[in-house]
């Protein structure tokens, strides 16, 4: 009698915790509780042919809805702007130097930068196969390229997060290279800086 009870106490646990089980549905609504993000990046790039990553960093502006700004500002000062219609680039004296019109690959990585920062696991989908894993609090999620275009360009994607904030992205590509974006000191659902505001207009 014991034993039959202690295995259904075991399955009703169980059963309990697949329901309150933590799914890319979930992690969207979580990440897309924040309206605006800001904070400091870290990137390095690892290549090939070189012994060391080649190193960036500055700060950036998620705005939900309207783009990133993505400020550059070590070892030389760029301004960038993605939106869901392409980059826009700006130099250090604020002459802008390139623009959109990006190809088909190029619109659909800019695209999954977007969702990749803007918490859409639906756009994600369906490109990618998701996995994700962990709590609410801590999560890491991995994305397996199920398109033609993304299977040319990735092996894969990690992205780990705290709560509603995403700590780091990890750009796996094809070819054997990779990026890996580190983000800090951030604040969520903080007023934006007239010039950051303007330049996501």
């Amino acid at each position: 009698m014991k034993t039959k009870l202690f295995f259904s106490t075991l399955l009703l646990t169980a059963a309990a915790a697949a329901a309150q089980a933590f799914s890319p549905a979930d992690l969207q609504a979580q990440l897309q509780k924040n309206q605006t993000v800001q904070g400091q990046f870290e990137q390095s790039r690892f290549i090939r042919s070189l012994n060391r990553p080649m190193q960036t960093s500055g700060t950036f502006v998620l705005q939900r809805q309207k783009g990133l700004l993505w400020q550059v500002q070590k070892p030389l000062e760029i301004k960038l702007r993605v939106r869901g219609d392409g980059i826009a680039q700006w130099d250090a004296k604020n002459r802008r130097w390139h623009g959109n019109g990006a190809g088909h690959a190029q619109a659909a990585q800019v695209k999954l930068f977007m969702a990749l920062l803007g918490g859409d696991t639906a756009a994600l989908n369906k490109q990618f196969d998701l996995r994700l894993s962990g709590s609410p609090q801590n999560w890491s999620l991995k994305l397996q390229p199920k398109t033609a275009v993304m299977k040319q360009v990735f092996e894969g994607i990690d992205v780990a997060g705290n709560g509603a904030l995403i700590q780091k992205v990890e750009l796996r590509e094809k070819q054997g290279e990779r990026t890996v974006m580190r983000f800090l000191a951030q604040q969520a659902n903080r007023p934006l800086a007239a010039d950051a505001r303007a330049a996501l207009e």
